[in-house]
């Protein structure tokens, strides 16, 4: 019988293939800590876009548009330490636990990814391996030195939302998810919606828990550090005036809150 191990497959990652992650200022000294799950779109090229054309890559499906420029300079405006996955979620998506259904997926919004279907648990685990694993053990080792060197630590998931589907509009801004803690949450909410020209959805445009999503219940609640996931919607951010002015938003509503957060 033909070995079915890790050990028969090629390689994911290839010498042409860009770096998993991208960490901004990894000696900022703000407590804020921000991480992008869904930053990047790229596919490994042994895996071909997964047998999609590019333009289905460049949807929402394929990563959170925006959310790259915005946490980029959202973290230098803050001078904080923030990480950026640079891979496609329909690869694998790093915001999901390992035995989540959607965590490789084979339909997403209606288009079907070829290079998805049929996959052997060898597969599977390499994408794992190779992506999943990796990226939070980076995330990890951060926050493993800032409470061995007692620096505060807030951590704000970083998300964008498509502006409408299945065929429904989605009338917010932004949207502030949770779980359990509500401490960052409850303190963001109000801010934005104090701002005035926002509609912001409360566990809108999504909602979360430990079956469906990965960062909040590991990195936040597992830790019980002061967290919150941001949405904003994917068309106020889908060019750099938008990412910035969303970046100024949030820089100074942060930190306004910061005093707030670190006393929680």
């Amino acid at each position: 019988m033909a070995d079915s191990g890790l050990q028969a497959l090629p390689p994911l990652l290839g010498a042409g293939d860009p770096p998993l992650y991208t960490v901004h200022n990894p000696h900022g000294r703000s407590p804020f800590v921000l991480l992008a799950d869904h930053a990047g779109q790229r596919v490994p090229a042994a895996l071909r876009e997964l047998g999609l054309p590019q333009h289905e890559l460049d949807r929402h499906i394929g990563w959170d548009i925006g959310i790259a420029g915005t946490t980029g300079e959202l973290a230098r405006q803050l001078d904080a330490w923030a990480i950026e996955q640079t891979y496609s979620r329909l690869l694998i998506d790093c915001n999901r636990p390992l035995a989540s259904p959607t965590l490789i997926p084979e339909v997403s919004d209606g288009t079907v990814i070829p290079g998805n279907a049929a996959l052997t648990a060898a597969q599977r685990q390499q994408r794992i391996d190779a992506i999943h694993a990796p990226y939070h053990a980076r995330i990890e080792a951060e926050l493993d030195r800032r409470r061995d060197a007692r620096i505060p630590t807030v951590l704000v998931m970083m998300h964008s939302f498509t502006p409408a589907m299945n065929g429904v509009q989605r009338p917010w801004q932004a949207g502030v998810l949770y779980h359990q803690d509500t401490r960052f949450a409850q303190a963001l909410l109000h801010a934005l919606r104090a701002e005035g020209d926002l509609v912001v959805g409360d566990n809108e445009p999504y909602s979360v828990n430990s079956s469906s999503d990965y960062a909040v219940p590991v990195h936040g609640e597992g830790r019980g550090l002061v967290h919150v996931e941001l949405e904003i919607r994917q068309d106020l951010i889908a060019d750099a005036a938008g990412q910035q002015a969303w970046a100024q938003r949030l820089a100074r509503i942060f930190r306004a809150l910061q005093p707030q957060l670190l006393a929680a």
